[in-house]
């Protein structure tokens, strides 16, 4: 709904989003960013329908591809701006729930080939992809998704503002 109030109210001609989600690939580390690829809706499921597992009924796109041009950008922004950390690209998988189990999160693997996990993302995507809208989606990785965080949030909630803040003030720049 914020997506749409910002290309209604604002005349939006880009979205880049930044918030935190959780790895679903062992080699993406707590703090690393996660630069969306594409968005896919992890939870639903018309399948009785005859839909794959994540298919919007009677949506075109099966997942949300971010726009190229600010995806390249931002995982270049990122190296310059932020060489503390690891920058992956990859697809993002959203849904109404905080991923903590292993089953799950296995689940999500299997079915959609994600490197993270988050709650707003698809929706975000969707927004602009019916409005044709140019978006990206940037995540700080928060945890695995399985329930075995270590890091006391608070420190890691600062590191990841500061991340992402350097990232977009750089892409603003370049824009």
């Amino acid at each position: 709904m914020c997506t749409q109030i910002l290309i209604d109210e604002f005349e939006a001609e880009a979205v880049i989003n930044t918030g935190i989600a959780g790895s679903l690939n062992a080699d993406i580390n707590i703090g690393d960013l996660v630069i969306s690829t594409d968005l896919v809706h992890h939870d639903m499921n018309a399948v009785a329908f005859g839909y794959p597992v994540g298919q919007i009924p009677q949506m075109e796109a099966f997942s949300f591809r971010s726009d190229e041009n600010l995806r390249k950008l931002a995982v270049q922004a990122c190296r310059d701006v932020n060489p503390d950390i690891e920058v992956y690209e990859g697809r993002i998988a959203s849904g109404d729930q905080f991923v903590a189990d292993q089953g799950v999160k296995d689940e999500i693997i299997k079915n959609f080939d994600a490197c993270a996990v988050e709650m707003e993302g698809a929706a975000i995507g969707q927004a602009a992809y019916l409005n044709h809208i140019p978006f990206l989606v940037v995540r700080a990785i928060s945890d695995k998704a399985d329930g075995s965080a270590h890091m006391d949030y608070a420190e890691f909630e600062m590191a990841a503002i500061e991340h992402s803040v350097k990232l977009t003030v750089r892409m603003i720049q370049e824009l």
